[in-house]
C-alpha cells in the first residue's frame, strides 16, 4: 500500500497519505478534506487487530458509477466541478492556490515566483504603497508550507499593525496566528507546555518587532525563531546612528536573524530608500553579506543581475503598463481648497505669532537648552492655533503656573512633527507649552491669559472659516457620490470638528470620530458598524494614518490640518489610495489658508515639493532622513524674521536650510527612480506568469468555474441566488428561515452564520469577484459555503447514486459528435518526489475521452465536450445499455490509461521544475509519480444524432 492507494479501514474507505513518521499512517476520507485527516498508530492498528479485525488496514478500490441513476451532461458537469473544488493539495505546481481565499492579481505573483528560484528564500518585497505587499509576502509563505518546506512562520512588525497581519493570515490565507507582544505574552504561555518556548509552540505568529527587540525577550526568540521570517516596515530596521537607539536594536535582531544561513527571510517596505545609502546597504545585507559592501550607484552588469533575483521594487504604472490588462489602482485627483481667515481670526493669529516670535528671540540670552524649550514651545502654540479654537483655548489653557521645568531637556519634537514609524501622539501638546510657559516673566503670562480670553469667541462657523470652507467640502463630496475622511493633528480639533458636522449635516449621513483616546478593538468596531448603503464621513486623527486599512468604506481624503512631515500625508492617503479600492478615482484635498503663515510654509517647504517628486516619479519618495532637518527648515521660516506681521510673513525660499533641504529630496527622487527601474523584474514576462497561473487554474478552477458551480448547484438545491440590481458583480442569497428548512442539513449548516435574524437582512451579499465589492462577501474556492456545497455534492454522489443532484453516470444525443464518444472522469494522484524531503500527495480531476473508433481526444476537446448540450431524447433503456458497455470497456483500459497519465504527469513535472530553478533544491531530481489505478468518478456517453439518408 503506496501513499495515495485507497485503503479500507473503520468499515470505510480512505486515500492513504504520505507520512513523515513510520509508524504513523495518515487517512483521509474518500471524498473528505485535508481537514478530516486522522492519524492511526500502525502497530497499535495491528494489535487491535485481532480483536477488532476492522481496525487494520486492507487493500481497497474506488467504488464503480453503477446504472442506478443516469442523468444528462449538466449532471456530470456539477460532480466534476465539485470534485475539483474538494481538491487542496492541487497537481499543479503553485499548491498555496489551494488553500487561499482570495484572487490575487498577476503582477503579486512575480515575488512568489522569484522566491520559489531561491534556496533560502530571501527577498526586499519594496514595490509600491498600497499594491499588496502583504498578500505578496504571505503567498509565498502559504506556499512554502503547502509544500511542507517549513512548518512555522513568523511576521515581525510595529505593535500597531499586529492585528491587521492576524486578520490576513486568518481570513485570507487560513492561517490561524497568535500576536505576541507584551500584553498578550502571559495569556499565551499559560496554554504552552512546561519547559516549551512560546516561539516554538505555536506555529504562526505575528510578533511586535519592538518586544522581542529588548535584551530581556530577544535571546529566546532568537534561539526558537520559526523557519521564516517577514519583517513589515523594514526600513524602520536599517541601520542607524546612535541616535536612534530603538532602530538600531531592530536591525541588530535583524542581524542575528539573517546570521542564520538557512532561515528564509522576507523584508518589506514601500520606502526602502531614505536618502541614506549605508542604510540602503544595510537592508540589502540582510539578503545576503556581501550585498552590505556593494556601492548601489556603481554596480557592475553582473551584479545588478545578481541583486535583481533578490529585490522587487516596482511603481503602480510599470504594474499597469506592463502587468495587468485592466486598470487595478484607483487614480488620485489632488485639489487645494483655500479659505481666507476671518477678522477674528487673524487678529488672534498675529496675537499669538507676535506673542511666540517674542518669546523665542528675547530668549537669546538664555542656555541653549531654554532656547530650545521655547522653540518648541513657540511651535506647539503656533500648530494649535492653526488647527481649531478648541486646540488652542486647550494649549493656552496650559497649566503656566504649576509646573516646574525638568533638569535635563525633554523630547518635545514628537509632540510637534508627526512621526514616520510609530504613532503619532494626537493629543494636545502641553507638555513643550508648559516648560516654555516656566520661563514666561509675569508680563508674558498675562499676555498668554489675554490669549485665552479671545479663542473663547472663536468657535463656530462664523469666526472659524476654516470650519465653514471644510464643512461646504463634506456637502459637495457627499453629493458627488464620495465618501470622505477627514485627517486631523490633534483630539480636541477632531472632536470640535466632528460635532460640528454632525449638527449641520443630514441625519442620513453616519458621522463618526476616531483618536488616539480609543483602544484598537474600539476603533476597529466603530468603523466597521458604518453601513455602505447610507452616505459615511470619518473624522480621525493620525491613529488611524497606520494599521487600519479603509479602502472598502471610504474613497476621498481631506486634510483639515496639513501633516508637517509629508511622510503622513501619504501614510494618509494610502490608507484608501490602494489596492481594493474600487472607485476609480481617489478625490485628495488640502485644506489651508491663503492668509495663513503657517501653512504656507509647510505647502512651500514640503508638501508642494512631495506632490512635484510624486507627479514626476509616479511614486512616493519620503522626506530625507528624519525630521530634524525638516524642523529646522520649518523653525528657520517662521522665527528667523523679526517684527514681520500681516502680509508681510510671507515664507521666503531663500532660506538656506529649505534649498539644501530640496536638492537632498531631488538627489534621493532620482536615485529611487533608478532604483525602480532597476529592480521591475521587467526580465519576468507576464505571459511566463499567467501561463503559471493557467496551468493551476486548470487543476483547481478559476473564479469563474467558481460562480458557475455555486449557481447551478444553488439552482437545483431550490436555493434562491439573484443578481443585486444596485450593485455590480453582487447576488443576494435567501438565508430566511423558511427557506434554509428546505436545503440538506449540510448545506443548512454551511449558511447558518448568514443565518437572517431580527436585525439583520434575510439576503446575504456575497461576490465572486476580488476585490470584493462593499457590504459583499467573497465567495472564493476556499469558502466555507462552497466547499460545503463542493464536499455535500461529491459525497452525496458517492453515497446515494438514486437520489444525488450530481450523478456520476450520463448519456445524452446531441449534435456535439460525429460518433460515439466515451468521456471518463477520472480523479488522479500523484506522488510528488523530492530530494532529502517526504514525498507530497498532489491530485487532479481530469477528462479523458474516446471516439468508438478507439481514437482518444486531447484534454481541451473532452473537456469542452462535458459541456455539451443535448439535442434529442434517450430512453432510460438505451441510456443503461450504453453505460453497461461504457463500464465494461473501462476494464479493458488499464494500459492506455497508465500511459495516458504517464505523459500528463510528465507534462505537469516539467512545470513543477520550470517554476522551481533554485540549484542548492536539486531540481532536476524532482519527480511526479501517478499512482495507479485512478479514481473513476463518473461517465458521460455522447451519441450522434443519425440523420436519416
Amino acid at each position: 500500500m503506496q501513499p495515495g492507494s485507497i485503503v479500507r479501514c473503520r468499515k470505510r474507505d480512505w486515500v492513504l497519505l504520505p507520512s513523515d513518521q513510520p509508524d504513523v499512517v495518515l487517512l483521509r476520507p474518500l471524498a473528505g478534506a485535508s481537514d478530516q485527516v486522522v492519524a492511526i498508530h500502525r502497530r497499535l492498528a495491528d494489535l487491535v487487530g485481532y480483536t477488532l479485525p476492522e481496525e487494520r488496514l486492507q487493500p481497497a478500490t474506488f467504488p464503480l458509477p453503477t446504472v442506478d441513476q443516469v442523468a444528462d451532461a449538466a449532471a456530470i458537469r456539477l460532480l466534476w466541478q465539485a470534485a475539483r473544488l474538494t481538491l487542496r493539495e492541487g497537481a499543479a505546481p503553485l499548491r498555496s492556490l489551494g488553500r487561499i481565499s482570495i484572487r490575487p492579481r498577476t503582477y503579486q505573483f512575480v515575488p512568489l515566483l522569484m522566491a520559489l528560484r531561491l534556496h533560502p528564500v530571501r527577498l526586499l518585497i519594496a514595490d509600491d504603497v498600497g499594491v499588496g505587499k502583504t498578500i505578496e509576502a504571505l503567498l509565498i509563505a502559504r506556499e512554502l508550507i503547502d509544500r511542507q518546506e517549513i512548518r512555522q512562520l513568523c511576521v515581525l512588525c510595529p505593535p500597531y499593525l499586529c492585528e491587521q497581519w492576524q486578520h490576513e493570515l486568518t481570513t485570507k490565507f487560513h492561517l490561524d496566528a497568535v500576536i505576541i507582544r507584551s500584553g498578550t505574552i502571559t495569556q499565551l504561555e499559560r496554554q504552552v507546555p512546561s519547559g516549551k518556548s512560546i516561539y516554538a509552540h505555536y506555529p504562526i505568529q505575528v510578533v511586535s518587532i519592538d518586544f522581542v527587540k529588548t535584551d530581556r525577550n530577544r535571546h529566546q526568540f532568537l534561539l526558537h525563531c520559526p523557519e521564516l521570517v517577514i519583517v513589515d516596515e523594514a526600513h524602520s530596521a536599517a541601520a542607524a546612528d546612535e541616535r536612534f537607539q530603538s532602530q538600531q536594536q531592530r536591525h541588530r535582531l535583524l542581524q542575528e536573524l539573517a546570521a542564520d544561513a538557512q532561515r528564509h527571510l522576507l523584508l518589506l517596505t514601500a520606502t526602502p530608500h531614505s536618502g541614506i545609502d549605508a542604510a540602503f546597504r544595510s537592508l540589502l545585507g540582510l539578503l545576503r553579506p556581501e550585498f552590505a559592501t556593494w556601492q548601489i550607484a556603481e554596480l557592475a552588469e553582473n551584479q545588478r543581475a545578481t541583486l535583481a533575483r533578490y529585490v522587487v521594487q516596482r511603481t503602480r504604472k510599470d504594474i499597469e503598463l506592463h502587468w495587468e490588462e485592466v486598470r487595478c489602482f484607483p487614480s488620485r485627483e489632488a485639489v487645494d481648497v483655500t479659505y481666507d481667515l476671518s477678522p477674528e481670526y487673524r487678529h488672534l493669529f498675529e496675537r499669538i505669532y507676535a506673542f511666540c516670535s517674542e518669546i523665542v528671540h528675547t530668549g537669546d540670552h538664555l542656555h541653549e537648552r531654554q532656547r530650545r524649550v521655547r522653540y518648541w514651545g513657540a511651535l506647539a502654540l503656533l500648530r494649535c492655533v492653526m488647527s481649531s479654537p478648541a486646540a488652542a483655548r486647550a494649549a493656552l489653557a496650559a497649566r503656566i503656573d504649576t509646573l516646574a521645568l525638568a533638569d535635563e531637556e525633554s523630547d518635545f519634537q514628537p509632540f510637534i512633527f508627526e512621526a514616520d514609524d510609530s504613532r503619532t501622539n494626537d493629543e494636545v501638546p502641553l507638555p513643550p507649552v508648559e516648560a516654555s510657559a516656566q520661563m514666561l516673566n509675569d508680563h508674558e503670562r498675562r499676555r498668554l491669559h489675554e490669549l485665552i480670553r479671545l479663542t473663547k469667541a472663536l468657535a463656530g462657523p462664523t469666526a472659524d472659516t476654516k470650519l465653514q470652507r471644510c464643512r461646504d467640502v463634506v456637502q459637495q463630496l457627499l453629493s458627488e457620490g464620495f465618501c470622505p475622511i477627514l485627517w486631523c493633528r490633534y483630539i480636541a480639533t477632531a472632536d470640535y470638528l466632528a460635532e460640528h458636522l454632525r449638527q449641520t449635516l443630514p441625519e442620513t449621513v453616519q458621522v463618526v470620530c476616531v483618536t488616539g483616546r480609543m483602544a484598537d478593538n474600539e476603533r476597529r468596531m466603530l468603523i466597521e458598524s458604518l453601513t455602505t448603503d447610507r452616505p459615511r464621513v470619518l473624522v480621525a486623527t493620525d491613529c488611524l494614518s497606520e494599521g487600519i486599512n479603509l479602502q472598502d468604506r471610504f474613497n476621498a481624503v481631506v486634510h483639515y490640518d496639513l501633516p508637517w512631515n509629508p511622510n503622513r500625508l501619504e501614510q494618509r492617503e494610502g490608507r484608501v489610495d490602494r489596492y481594493g479600492q474600487l472607485s476609480s478615482i481617489v478625490q485628495v484635498i488640502r485644506i489651508y489658508g491663503r492668509d495663513n503663515p503657517v501653512d504656507g510654509v509647510v505647502i512651500d517647504v514640503l508638501l508642494n515639493k512631495a506632490r512635484e517628486i510624486h507627479r514626476a516619479l509616479g511614486t512616493y519618495v519620503p522626506v530625507p532622513e528624519d525630521s530634524a532637518s525638516v524642523t529646522e527648515a520649518v523653525l528657520n521660516a517662521l522665527f528667523l524674521r523679526r517684527g514681520r506681521e500681516g502680509q508681510q510673513l510671507e515664507l521666503d525660499l531663500g532660506v538656506p536650510a529649505v534649498e539644501v533641504l530640496h536638492r537632498r529630496w531631488q538627489r534621493d527622487a532620482e536615485c529611487e527612480r533608478v532604483n525602480r527601474t532597476r529592480f521591475a523584474q521587467r526580465a519576468l514576462k507576464p505571459d511566463e506568469v499567467r501561463r503559471e497561473l493557467e496551468a493551476t487554474d486548470a487543476v483547481l478552477g478559476d473564479p469563474t468555474a467558481v460562480r458557475e458551480f455555486v449557481l447551478t448547484a444553488a439552482q437545483r438545491l431550490g436555493l434562491p441566488i439573484q443578481p443585486d440590481r444596485r450593485r455590480a458583480d453582487v447576488f443576494l442569497v435567501d438565508v430566511s428561515e423558511a427557506t434554509l428548512n428546505r436545503l440538506p442539513a449540510p448545506i443548512r449548516a454551511g449558511l447558518t452564520p448568514y443565518l437572517s435574524t431580527p436585525h439583520r437582512s434575510s439576503l446575504w451579499r456575497m461576490s465572486f469577484v476580488s476585490p470584493v465589492p462593499p457590504e459583499a462577501e467573497y465567495l472564493g474556492r476556499n469558502h466555507r459555503f462552497v466547499t460545503t456545497l463542493a464536499r455535500f455534492l461529491f459525497e452525496d454522489a458517492l453515497a446515494n447514486p438514486q437520489s444525488a443532484i450530481a450523478a456520476r453516470c450520463g448519456v445524452i444525443r446531441t449534435r456535439a459528435v460525429s460518433r460515439l464518444t466515451t468521456l471518463w472522469l477520472l480523479r488522479v494522484r500523484y506522488l510528488l518526489e523530492q530530494p532529502d524531503r517526504h514525498p507530497l500527495l498532489a491530485e487532479e480531476v481530469v477528462v479523458v475521452g474516446q471516439q468508438a473508433t478507439g481514437e482518444w481526444l486531447d484534454l481541451d476537446q473532452a473537456l469542452a465536450l462535458l459541456a455539451a448540450q443535448p439535442d434529442a431524447n434517450v430512453s432510460l433503456a438505451e441510456k443503461r445499455e450504453l453505460i453497461d458497455a461504457a463500464l465494461a470497456q473501462w476494464l479493458t483500459l488499464h494500459q492506455p490509461i497508465a500511459a495516458f497519465l504517464n505523459e500528463r504527469a510528465d507534462v505537469l513535472e516539467q512545470s513543477h521544475k520550470r517554476i522551481r530553478q533554485a540549484v542548492a533544491l536539486r531540481v532536476r531530481e524532482l519527480a511526479l509519480k501517478p499512482q495507479l489505478p485512478p479514481d473513476l468518478l463518473g461517465i458521460l456517453v455522447l451519441q450522434p444524432i443519425v440523420t436519416p439518408q
